[in-house]
């Protein structure tokens, strides 16, 4: 992570793996299959974001994603995904109670031609660091801590 190296070994047998319930996920909700607007940068930016190590990461950024969600508006830092998606990282008043604490993902297909964009906060998911102590994930830049609560997506895995 970072200047830092390291080597990533599997265990088959890890008390990490061997302890792992599943995963479970918030009933889907239509509500929280929010269509907002993309607001593309008239090139994309490069942009650095935190990960749970405290190391800065380097990302692209192709715009911002404007939507309101449970009456509050928000203007989301989308970044490049493949295919065209946008990836967003985000935390809400879920995180560190019924979810993870730093942060959850979740991909949106391409946006429109007209500008919209559909963000399924119903596909939200938890990062590999979530399951594993041994993983770095971006933290969700400021702009993506919603101060609302978003009960979507996948819960704190079983423990």
């Amino acid at each position: 992570s970072g200047a830092r190296h390291a080597i990533r070994i599997r265990d088959p047998e890890s008390p990490i793996r061997r302890s792992f319930t599943g995963c479970r996920w918030f009933p889907v909700d239509e509500r929280y299959r929010v269509t907002g607007r993309f607001r593309p940068f008239a090139s994309p930016r490069p942009v650095e974001i935190v990960n749970i190590l405290g190391d800065v990461e380097r990302y692209t950024s192709p715009g911002v994603v404007e939507l309101t969600i449970e009456g509050k508006p928000a203007r989301l830092q989308a970044l490049s995904a493949s295919r065209g998606r946008l990836w967003i990282v985000f935390s809400d008043r879920t995180s560190g109670k019924e979810t993870f604490a730093a942060a959850r993902f979740v991909y949106t297909d391409p946006p429109a031609a007209d500008g919209t964009v559909v963000v399924d906060f119903n596909k939200a998911y938890n990062p590999p660091c979530t399951f594993n102590p041994h993983t770095t994930c971006p933290l969700p830049p400021r702009s993506n801590r919603l101060p609302v609560r978003i009960a979507a997506g996948e819960l704190d895995y079983q423990k």
